[in-house]
Parts: C-alpha cells; sequence; structure tokens
C-alpha cells in the first residue's frame, strides 16, 4: 500500500492555511519525503501574498515523534553525500520555518520529541495541551540535535536547552510552558476556540508589517542562519549520525535494549 501524503495543505477564506504532518502511523515521526514536502509547501507559501497565517498540527494522536528510527536506518546506508543532503532537508525545513513570513502557530497534543519540539521553537505562537509530552531525546539514541539546535536556543535560552538536550529527559506540558517551548497550556476541549481567537487578533494586523518585524527582530538579534550556519549545522549532525555511537544508539533503540555506553553495575 502506497504511503499517505506526507504533508496536506488546505486554506480557509481568510488566507490561513493549516499545514498537517500526516504519518499518523508513525506518530508523524518525520523522514526524507516529509521533509522535502514541507520545504516545498514553506517556499510556495511564503510566496504567496494572499497567505495570512499558518498553522502546523499532527494527524492522529500525537504531534511529531522526531525522525522515523526506520528512515534513520535506512540514511545509515546512504553514501556520505547523500547521507548529508538528508541531514540538510532538517536544518533547511527548520529554517524556512522559523524565517517564514507570516505568523506560524503550532497545535501540540500527544509526543513532541526531538524535530517535533524543534518545530515548535520555530513558530511563533505555540499552544499545548496539557497531555503533551516533550523531549529532546536525540543524545539517547546517539545522535545530536543539531539542525534544531540553534532554534532550540532561541526559544528555551541556552541554560534550559543545556539541560534536556544533553539528559534526555522527558518532560510535561507544565514543564513546556514554565521554559518557554510553549506559550500556552489549553484543555484539549478549548484549544480550538483559543487558537481561533489569537487568529481573529493577528489577522487585526498589517500582513506588511508583519513580515518587516518579524525579520528585523530575527535579523536584528543574530537568529537568521546562513547557508554556511546551515552547511555547518547540517555536517555536524550527519558526522555524529554516522559515527559509532550514532549506529549502537539506533540498534539499541530498535532492539529495545540499554545502549552500550551505559555503565553496568
Amino acid at each position: 500500500m502506497p504511503e499517505e501524503t506526507p504533508v496536506l495543505l488546505s486554506r480557509d477564506a481568510r488566507g490561513v492555511v493549516t499545514v498537517t504532518l500526516n504519518r499518523p502511523q508513525r506518530g508523524n515521526a518525520y523522514n526524507e519525503a516529509l521533509l522535502r514536502a514541507l520545504i516545498a509547501g514553506l517556499e510556495d507559501l511564503a510566496a504567496d501574498a494572499a497567505v495570512r497565517a499558518l498553522v502546523i498540527r499532527g494527524a492522529g494522536r500525537h504531534f511529531a515523534a522526531g525522525a522515523d528510527i526506520h528512515w534513520l536506518a535506512e540514511v545509515a546506508a546512504y553514501p556520505p553525500e547523500r547521507a548529508y543532503q538528508a541531514s540538510l532537508a532538517t536544518t533547511l525545513a527548520m529554517q524556512r520555518l522559523n524565517e517564514f513570513p507570516r505568523p506560524t502557530f503550532a497545535v501540540i497534543q500527544g509526543a513532541c520529541f526531538g524535530g517535533g519540539a524543534g518545530i515548535a521553537c520555530c513558530v511563533d505562537v505555540a499552544l499545548a495541551t496539557p497531555q503533551a509530552i516533550f523531549g529532546l531525546t536525540e543524545v539517547r539514541v546517539g545522535v545530536s540535535p543539531t539542525p534544531i539546535s540553534t532554534h532550540m536556543v532561541h526559544a528555551m535560552g541556552l541554560r534550559q536547552t543545556r539541560r534536556y538536550a544533553l539528559t534526555g529527559e522527558r518532560f510535561g506540558a507544565a514543564e513546556a510552558l514554565r521554559i518557554g517551548l510553549v506559550h500556552e497550556v489549553v484543555e484539549a476541549e478549548a484549544i480550538e476556540a483559543r487558537l481561533a481567537t489569537i487568529l481573529d487578533e493577528t489577522l487585526l494586523s498589517a500582513p506588511g508589517a508583519i513580515a518587516v518585524t518579524k525579520d528585523s527582530f530575527l535579523g536584528a538579534n543574530g537568529l537568521k542562519l546562513d547557508a554556511r550556519q546551515m552547511a555547518l549545522l547540517a555536517h555536524e549532525g550527519w558526522m555524529q549520525r554516522a559515527s559509532e555511537e550514532g549506529r549502537e544508539g539506533l540498534a539499541a533503540f530498535r532492539e529495545k535494549r540499554r545502549p552500550a555506553w551505559y555503565p553496568l553495575v
């Protein structure tokens, strides 16, 4: 059976576009197809003056469970240039979202791990249900979250990013709110109404002024990534993923065992 379309786009009469990550059978974990579709969609929408706002959702129970472990196993067998390009796709998708010229929103439920948390860091407004679970879990499988590292620091500050990106701990919505990963925690039955209210407030703002303000905030504070920076982040991520630790972490995860680096006493 062919895989579902990995990213769905819909637009309402106001110009509000909904981007749905559509791999619910994998918890919306991303693979290269999803990343490429997301990049292409963001680039097309950024060039469309009729777009007023963008809302990112995850299909099914979860928002986004990070990188698809099955895809990572495929990437491990790629030749070097293709493996680097796979890492660059993650970096590019996050950069395109972070610098999208219109207001961006995320509605987060269920799992929000790894690159899913990266998406939360890159939007302008992140709303979560109380049941959402977060984690910067890459180090648990021997890889590094370099493609999303700058965005995590921008959203949560270096202090909180250092803790959660190094420990790999999972944490709840209340902690995500405290550290700045999300803006509001709203009960599931009320979150759509809350989103509608914030969207309506945003649509009162001039789109040109929003674009200039957002670009100025990012640019004046050194928060925009150029091609060289993205290449470096992608290279660091690829090299760690291709390392002995990366291979062992992937194997341990798939075999449901502790990795070799865990000390036995």
